[in-house]
């Protein structure tokens, strides 16, 4: 009887782990693409004039990809905002985060 338990207990955990096809492929590369940014249709007003809307995007968290919903942000004298963005590397997608570049 216990033999029987295991190898069905053996059996359900091989199929419920061979869901899991989404791996890294290396340090700060995920083997699987990004879903497609949803539309963020509310985007409200913005909190005070010159303020600029960032957009969301997608991040690696927890073997998997979650959306961080964009927000409003105010400039930064003398940088402007490099979106995020996630780009091809290898065989892998590596996150190219948002970030502030200072102007030349």
């Amino acid at each position: 009887m216990k033999s029987i338990f295991a190898a069905v207990a053996a059996l359900t955990l091989s199929a419920a782990l061979s869901g899991c096809v989404v791996t890294p492929v290396g340090y700060g590369v995920v083997g699987e693409a990004p879903p497609a940014a949803p539309f963020e249709a509310v985007v409200g007003v913005a909190p005070s004039p010159g303020y600029f809307w960032m957009g969301g995007g997608y991040a690696w968290v927890g073997g998997r990809y979650t959306w961080e919903a964009g927000h409003w942000a105010a400039p930064r004298a003398g940088y402007r905002w490099r979106p995020h963005a996630w780009r091809r590397s290898g065989n892998g997608w590596r996150d190219a985060g948002g970030r502030w570049e200072r102007m030349r």
